[in-house]
C-alpha cells in the first residue's frame, strides 16, 4: 500500500505537515466553540474541516506515494458536500459520524504501514479513536439535545495525535 522513494524525505514532509494540521485542528476547534449553533458560520466551518484534510491528503500522497490516502480525499470529498447540504444538527453529526469512521480506518491502515518509519503510533491510535469517536457521534445525533461541541473536542484531540506523531518523526528525520 506504501510506495516511497525516500522514508527521510517523507518522514519531513510528514513532519511539516503534521506541524500544520495540529495548528489548524486548534484553530478550527475554537471557532467551531465560538460558532455552536448551525447558523452559516458553523456550516462554512463544518464543509471547511474535510476539505483542509483533502487538501492534506493530497500533500501527503504526493510526498509518500500512499495509495491508500486517495480513499481518504474521495471520502473526505463526499463528507465535505454532505455537510453542505446537511438540515440540522443531527444530520451533521450523522454526516460526520460516517466520514469520521471510514477516515479513521484510513488513517488506521495508513499508519500501520508507516510504522516503520517512526512515529506511527499516535496516527494509529487516533485512527481507532476516529472510528469509536464517529459511532458516538452518530448515537449523538440520534440522542436528545445533539450538539456540535463534541466535534471540537474531536478535532482537538486529534490535532493533538499529530502534534505528537510530528514530534515523534523529528527524532526519525533530520
Amino acid at each position: 500500500m506504501t510506495a516511497v522513494a525516500s522514508p527521510t524525505g517523507t518522514a519531513s514532509a510528514l513532519r511539516r505537515l503534521y506541524f500544520v494540521r495540529f495548528g489548524f485542528a486548534v484553530v478550527w476547534a475554537a471557532l467551531l466553540i465560538a460558532t455552536m449553533d448551525l447558523g452559516p458560520a458553523s456550516k462554512v466551518l463544518l464543509v471547511l474541516y474535510p476539505l483542509f484534510d483533502v487538501a492534506a491528503a493530497v500533500v501527503d500522497a504526493r510526498s509518500s506515494r500512499t495509495r491508500g490516502l486517495y480513499v481518504n480525499i474521495a471520502i473526505s470529498l463526499l463528507a465535505a458536500a454532505a455537510l453542505a447540504i446537511a438540515s440540522g444538527v443531527p444530520a451533521a453529526l450523522t454526516v460526520w459520524g460516517v466520514w469520521a469512521i471510514v477516515a479513521g480506518l484510513v488513517q488506521l491502515v495508513v499508519g500501520v504501514g508507516r510504522r516503520g518509519m517512526g512515529g506511527q503510533w499516535p496516527m494509529i491510535l487516533s485512527g481507532g479513536i476516529s472510528v469509536l469517536a464517529g459511532s458516538s457521534f452518530i448515537a449523538m445525533a440520534n440522542g436528545e439535545s445533539p450538539s456540535l461541541s463534541a466535534l471540537a473536542g474531536y478535532a482537538t484531540i486529534g490535532g493533538i495525535f499529530f502534534l505528537v506523531s510530528a514530534l515523534r518523526l523529528k527524532v526519525t528525520a533530520p
